[in-house]
């Protein structure tokens, strides 16, 4: 596993923010840590690189025991955590210069090189003589990761890479990942937007108010969610009649919709309830069992909604 905790919990007074949690990130996936704001994500992401302090549970980051090892450990992790931080009045390539100085690790005689790579890898190369300021939010997020990657990494924590960018910076940085993976390198990503997660990942974790209440696979993770029953009738009171009467919950709408909806129980075969709705008079102009999306698996988790913007 590239992350793995046990127990892991984060309290201020008698609040935590982060509640005994169980993440298993394995190698080489890109994986979504999904939730929505205030949910215990970046105290999570800070409690992993060492950047604050657990109040309980064990942490692994690349097999080596985090904090304790932090020095081995770091320096084969990139992260970007609460959006970058650069100098305005230098330019992107000056200022992964100066960043790169600072760490008493990096090679100053490969330094030149590795700034102009890390600048070619996010697409920052024509941009490199511009002074920050010019930049845009979504050059300015590249180049944050361009810094998480001078020198090589096996796992790039991302905290909300997409946060605030348009349409056009978002497709950036998301390419950008994808292409990360592709070279073998571990991403995690944490997002509140379900779209992030669906778009790239190919592993999430759900956080819920400090807990973690689902993880796996994004396959696993809509297999979990129950899939439901559309009709299509002019007949929305009889038809809801009906369902109710086979043991189903309707979800709540207009009889003159057209559409009544509900969950398909494991034990009731969907050629039963159309045989149902006709014998009981329900005009049926169309049937259908769709598989539940991430959305609503999500939603059922935590009792709310996800942003699905961008």
């Amino acid at each position: 596993m590239a992350i793995e905790t046990r127990g892991l919990t984060k309290r201020f007074g008698r609040h935590a923010a982060v509640d005994s949690i169980d993440l298993a990130v394995p190698q080489g996936s890109v994986f979504g840590f999904l939730g929505p704001n205030g949910s215990g994500k970046t105290t999570t992401i800070r409690m992993l690189l060492g950047l604050a302090g657990a109040t309980g549970g064990r942490i692994r980051v690349l097999g080596q025991d985090m904090p304790r090892s932090w020095q081995e450990v770091l320096p084969r992790v990139g992260a970007l955590v609460e959006g970058p931080a650069f100098y305005p009045f230098l330019s992107g390539a000056a200022n992964l210069l100066r960043l790169d100085a600072a760490d008493r690790r990096a090679p100053s005689a490969t330094r030149a090189t590795r700034a102009a790579g890390a600048l070619e890898r996010v697409g920052l190369a024509h941009a490199a003589g511009k002074k920050v300021r010019a930049y845009s939010l979504g050059m300015k997020q590249r180049l944050g990761i361009a810094n998480a990657l001078m020198q090589p990494r096996e796992l790039l924590v991302l905290d909300e890479p997409t946060n605030g960018l348009d349409p056009q910076g978002t497709r950036e940085v998301r390419t950008l990942v994808r292409s990360l993976a592709a070279g073998g390198t571990t991403v995690f990503v944490s997002s509140h937007l379900l779209a992030e997660v669906e778009q790239i990942c190919t592993h999430a974790a759900v956080m819920s108010a400090g807990r973690l209440v689902a993880q796996g696979s994004l396959d696993e993770l809509r297999a979990a969610g129950r899939p439901r029953v559309q009709a299509r009738t002019p007949d929305g009171g009889a038809a809801r009649r009906v369902l109710l009467e086979l043991g189903l919950a309707p979800e709540p709408g207009p009889d003159d919709a057209g559409l009544v909806t509900a969950a398909l129980p494991d034990h009731l075969a969907p050629e039963k309830i159309v045989a149902a709705l006709v014998v009981g008079g329900v005009r049926v102009r169309g049937f259908s069992v769709e598989a539940a999306s991430l959305g609503e698996r999500f939603v059922a988790l935590t009792g709310e909604g996800f942003d699905v913007a961008h």
